[in-house]
């Protein structure tokens, strides 16, 4: 599964261009009016005013090539201040056989690098910007986890590993949601989940609307 573009809400539309645009040197897209993207390898990453009162922030990952783990590190923390927990600034998981390191943008958005050691990406010059090749993971919190496990199911995105009650990750290793209960806390991060509206474009599937309860595919992509 692999996402062509993601849209989100954010109420810190200035302070997310002039980092993901200068600190992470990402290329600027075409975006419209109260919107800022960037091109994010095979990825559009839309950032969209949330209007006043609201402060939404997501859990995303971004794929890097799966032997450039080390020096994504390096790179990052030369940008940004790496998440940690208990002294740890990165993680290793043995079931995905992928290496991940954490922090936050500045509209509070826990973003996540990882290298999928399975993938087929790794690449033998230096690493840059322009080896965050795209979206991995798409946080999404629901009240109710396996309900709306089951309605991506009905949409054709499988299972990418078994799940439970608090946490489901649907899709594979070039894409997935990761569906968990609103209020559990976010890996690497003090913030506890919340649901706010995502629009992600998969490719084969087409444009998949998360509102509240409720998912919609208002179009689809042959």
């Amino acid at each position: 599964m692999r996402f062509r573009e993601a849209v989100l809400l954010t109420s810190g539309l200035n302070r997310l261009k002039a980092f993901y645009g200068q600190v992470l040197e990402l290329p600027e897209a075409p975006g419209g009016a109260g919107r800022v993207a960037f091109q994010l390898g095979g990825t559009k990453l839309v950032f969209k005013e949330a209007g006043p009162g609201r402060e939404p922030f997501y859990h995303i990952a971004i794929h890097i090539p799966e032997n450039k783990f080390d020096e994504a590190k390096v790179w990052l923390k030369s940008r940004v201040a790496l998440n940690k927990v208990e002294g740890r600034d990165e993680a290793f998981f043995e079931n995905w056989n992928a290496h991940s390191v954490y922090f936050e943008d500045p509209a509070g958005n826990i973003v996540e690098l990882i290298a999928h050691h399975r993938l087929n990406n790794r690449t033998e010059h230096p690493f840059s910007s322009a080896d965050l090749l795209g979206i991995a993971e798409i946080g999404i919190a629901t009240d109710d986890v396996v309900s709306l496990a089951d309605q991506l199911h009905r949409l054709g995105v499988p299972d990418w590993r078994e799940g439970s009650g608090d946490f489901a990750p649907l899709g594979d290793e070039n894409g997935m949601f990761i569906v968990v209960r609103e209020g559990r806390q976010w890996f690497f991060s003090d913030k506890d989940a919340e649901f706010h509206p995502v629009e992600a474009v998969v490719e084969g599937l087409g444009t998949i609307k998360f509102e509240r309860d409720n998912i919609r595919r208002v179009a689809h992509s042959g």
